[in-house]
Formats: structure tokens, sequence, C-alpha cells
């Protein structure tokens, strides 16, 4: 553990020496939030989205791509450094398997999401969702859940889902579509997240530190590693991220980071204990949905504003003390998310 801590600290100083460079950069190449006029996936305008952060236009975007491209980098050094310095590895799964599962996902997504990301910032496309057309971007994410799915049960034989004190359900080739299905939904819960300064990645933070636990628990070295690495990245970013933010993960980040967070869950056998973890991905995603099938069906939405910080910031609240309810409830989730999974 006392090495783990060691990384996490390193990664936080190497991020934090790079990020304000970064940032000059993402000025120079002008990939910044452009002025406030979204859309959403009926490619209608947002009002009262825009209305409360018109004041965020010119930010910078992109943060997200620094982690992944640090981490991707350390990932494998840090691994190499410790098998060369005789330190024990422990893993549960084959270690190459793993890391490539890891660094794929990590990648893939945060290139579609970067992909989205200049699209939006140089108006390449003028309509659609977020850039990409809702139906290319979910076809692109089926297909790399897919391929990680089918990785984490060939390459990992996880074929099963864990319910606490009800037993093991096996699910054999089914488990290729679930796990699909729920990398899908994480990335894009998180990317409805991220939508206040400080909101998605200080409950990323939080969640990891579950995860971290549980992996050390397993003695698995190759996730805490690779955990430890994007803690330092997270708590790096946090420090530009808060209120007034200085730098957006933009969808690099939260594609990438939503995605690699199921994953983990997954990788731990702890789906039921993701689902609570990451609980205000999951609130945030449901908020959505439900105003999105109110829409569709009756015609009529059942909140204010979706997803759920967005109405209330409409109920008045100020972003400020949105997020940090957030935080303080993702702390309450992770602690039962961690509790449940100790108990299975």
């Amino acid at each position: 553990m006392q090495l783990l801590l060691g990384i996490v600290l390193f990664s936080w100083f190497l991020h934090s020496v790079l990020f304000l460079p970064f940032i000059r950069l993402l000025y120079q190449l002008r990939l910044q939030r452009l002025a406030q006029v979204t859309r959403d996936a009926f490619n209608k305008r947002t009002p009262l989205f825009d209305k409360f952060h018109r004041h965020k236009a010119g930010t910078p975007v992109g943060g997200g791509l620094l982690i992944i491209a640090v981490t991707t980098a350390l990932f494998p050094i840090v691994l190499l450094l410790m098998y060369y310095f005789w330190i024990p590895i422990t893993a549960v799964y084959p270690m190459a398997s793993e890391v490539k599962i890891l660094l794929f996902t990590f990648i893939s997504f945060g290139l579609l999401g970067l992909l989205d990301d200049v699209k939006k910032t140089f108006g390449w496309v003028k309509n659609g969702f977020f850039g990409l057309r809702l139906r290319h971007k979910l076809l692109f994410e089926i297909v790399l859940a897919s391929i990680i799915g089918f990785w984490l049960m060939n390459d990992l034989k996880i074929s099963i889902f864990n319910i606490p004190h009800m037993g093991v359900l096996y699910l054999g080739w089914w488990y290729i579509p679930f796990a699909a299905f729920v990398i899908i939904a994480f990335a894009n819960a998180f990317n409805i997240t991220d939508g206040l300064d400080g909101l998605s990645s200080g409950v990323l933070l939080i969640s990891l530190f579950a995860f971290w636990f549980l992996s050390a628990s397993i003695l698995d070295t190759v996730l805490s590693t690779f955990i430890a690495l994007w803690i330092g990245g997270v708590l790096a970013f946090l420090y530009f991220n808060v209120l007034p933010s200085r730098l957006f993960l933009g969808d690099v980040g939260a594609l990438s980071f939503g995605a690699t967070f199921a994953v983990v869950g997954l990788i731990l056998g702890k789906t039921p204990a993701l689902v609570i973890i990451g609980g205000i991905f999951v609130i945030e995603v449901a908020s959505s949905l439900i105003q999105l099938v109110s829409r569709s069906l009756t015609g009529k939405k059942v909140f204010a504003a979706a997803p759920l910080h967005l109405w209330l910031q409409v109920k008045g609240w100020q972003e400020s003390k949105i997020v940090m309810r957030a935080w303080i409830a993702a702390i309450v989730l992770a602690l039962f998310g961690l509790w449940l999974a100790l108990l299975s």
C-alpha cells in the first residue's frame, strides 16, 4: 500500500506540472467551449442549459486527454519498473490481458470523445447529437463495448453475475451484451453528469477510492496500480476544474472515464456495487432517460429540466451547493457500495 500511495502522489505531481502548459496549448489550438448554443438528443435547443452556463464560453476543453495520455504512458512503465526491481506483482487475471482491456477502453472511448469534441469546437457538423449524430455515436460505442465484453469473457474468463446473498448467475455468452450495456450506460451517464464545475470529476475521485480499496483487498496489483495513476490524474485535474473552472474534461475524458469506470467494476466482479458506488452517475442518467421517454411518448416533460443537476439549478440551487452535496452523497454511496461488496 505504501508503494501505491507513492504512485498516486507521483501521478498527481506529474499531472499538476503538465496541466498548466497543457491549458496554454489548448488555448493556442482554440479547443475551447463555444458560446452556449447546445442541443439535446432530439436536435432541439436547450435554452435553460445555455442560460446557466453561457458565462463558461471560452473555457478550454480536453482536460481528459492529458490524463489519458499520461496514465497510459505511465502504466506499463510502472509495471516494468516493479518487475525490474523485484517488487511482487500479483494479479487475479492474466496480466497482459488485464492491461490490454484497461488501456483499450481508456484510449478507444477517449478517441471517440475527442472526435466529438473537435467536431463541436470547430463546427464541422451543424446538426446531430453534440457533433456526432446520436445513432453513429451509439454504433461506435456498441462496437467498442462488445469487443471489451468479449475480452472480459474470453481472456479473463468472467461470465458470472454475483448477487449478494442470492447467489451467482452464470451468463455464458450473454455476458458479452450484458457487459457492453454496462459500459455504454456508464460512458453516457458520466458524460451527462459532466455538466457542472467539479461535479463529475469529484464524484469519480471518490468512487475510484472505493474501487482502489476493493482492488487492493483482492491483491490485484495491476488494477490497483492503474487506479492509483488514474486517481493522481483526476486529483490534479480537479484543482483546475472546481468552480470557477479553468478547464473542462470534454467528451474525450467523459466517455473514456465512464467506460473505464464500468470496466473496473466488471473486472472486480462487483456489478451491484458498481451501480451503488457510481450511484450519482446512475441517478443523473436515469433522470435524463425518464425525461426523454416522457417527451417521446406523451410530449410532456416530467421535470422542468434534465438531468438532475440542471433541474436543481432551475429550482434555485447554486452550482457550488449542488456539487458539494453530490460529493457528500457520493461518499455515502461509496461506503454503502463497499459494505455491499465486502458482504459477497
